[in-house]
């Protein structure tokens, strides 16, 4: 797979660089910059070396162009952060914006609307693939938290460009890549979330590979039933207990909680709401009604113990309702303890980058990924369209 450094000269080209601006938006503004600020190294590098930028991405997942999905609040933050003239194309393709891409100089941005406005974008349809790479003569893929959609904007342009890795993109499969095959043991994987079948493939693949396996989030509950434990009304996928007890039956190390913070019947929770209803700490059995919504102090002193005697740490997926005050005990610990070890640790994308950053311990981890599922299907299946659309246009 080509990087930039495998480009060449780009000074005076027209490069077209599918980056992911999906963005928190409020209030008209970008509420969260993070991921424009993880493609400002790519930007600046082709920007100081002469080249005219495309910038493609998508935001949300319009239904019929509403305009409050437009990109122009993130337009005017990537303005801000590089102090570029970044010009808003009125669409995604077409004469207007062909004639805007061609009068660009050099180090200026152009940023097209939100490519989702396009019907064709999630078909991978071969005409705007056709019409994206018309607008440039280089394409860069910059957007990991996209890699594994198999979009017009992420795998089209491959076929008619000479294409390369960003450095958002390069640095994500050189770190999960290291996971996959040289990680340093004792390997620990923390997965939390909402659901088992979200997640079984990579639990599978990741029991070949890890030493220890921790089980929190709403998940851990099929895994509870399984066991044979009561779980009140916490969430559950009775499909999957079958599958849960051949995993906890399969011999690995897989843990799961031996205590639980849980949440009275018609008790309100989550953010944003006011809290209603008693909580109380459990043993692995949930009463009646009540429902379980972070895992146990006892589980997470345990799980934490684990972490600081290992080598490697992959984390993704909460522990619990983070959000609520009253359940973010389970995941602020996890989150610490990984922050403290002196092992090489990973945090995926999503509710586990947010948690690093809201508990102040972001800095402290070696590499927080800018997609959660990406990095999912990566660590399962050992590759994603993106990637592979980019090593065969390398190949050409």
């Amino acid at each position: 797979m080509k990087t930039l450094r495998d480009l060449g000269d780009v000074d005076g080209k027209r490069v077209l660089v599918r980056v992911d601006f999906n963005v928190p938006l409020g209030d008209g503004a970008v509420a969260d910059d993070t991921r424009i600020r993880a493609a400002l190294p790519t930007i600046e590098e082709l920007r100081r070396r002469g080249a005219r930028l495309v910038l493609v991405s998508h935001l949300g997942r319009p239904k019929d162009r509403e305009p409050e999905l437009s990109m122009g609040p993130v337009s005017e933050r990537l303005a801000e952060l590089t102090e570029a003239q970044v010009t808003l194309a009125p669409a995604v393709i077409g004469d207007e914006v062909l004639a805007l891409a061609e009068d660009l100089t050099p180090g200026n941005i152009l940023l097209l609307e939100n490519v989702r406005y396009e019907p064709g974008e999630p078909k991978n349809d071969p005409a705007l693939a056709d019409a994206l790479a018309e607008l440039a003569d280089v394409y860069v893929n910059d957007a990991f938290g996209a890699a594994h959609r198999a979009h017009a904007s992420v795998v089209g342009p491959t076929r008619f460009l000479p294409a390369a890795a960003g450095r958002v993109m390069a640095r994500e499969v050189e770190v999960l890549d290291g996971l996959l095959h040289r990680a340093k043991h004792p390997f620990v994987a923390v997965l939390g979330g909402s659901k088992v079948s979200d997640k079984l493939g990579v639990i599978e693949a990741l029991l070949d590979r890890v030493d220890t396996l921790l089980i929190g989030g709403g998940m851990c509950f099929t895994f509870l039933a399984a066991r044979g434990h009561t779980i009140g009304d916490s969430l559950f996928e009775e499909s999957m207990v079958d599958t849960c007890r051949r995993l906890l039956k399969s011999g690995h190390d897989l843990r799961i909680p031996s205590d639980l913070t849980v949440l009275s019947p018609g008790g309100a929770f989550g953010a944003g709401v006011a809290p209603t209803g008693e909580t109380r700490q459990v043993g692995p059995n949930v009463p009646d009604g009540w429902i379980g919504l972070d895992i146990g102090p006892g589980t997470a002193a345990e799980f934490a113990d684990v972490i600081s005697e290992a080598r490697t740490v992959l984390w993704n997926g909460p522990m619990g309702v983070f959000e609520d005050p009253r359940f973010a005990a389970g995941t602020r610990t996890i989150a610490e303890a990984i922050a403290a070890t002196k092992a090489f640790t990973v945090v995926g994308g999503g509710d586990s980058a947010a948690a690093v950053a809201d508990f102040g311990v972001a800095d402290r981890i070696d590499h927080v990924s800018t997609g959660g599922g990406a990095s999912l299907e990566y660590l399962e299946c050992g590759d994603l369209p993106g990637l592979s659309a980019l090593r065969e246009s390398a190949q050409a």
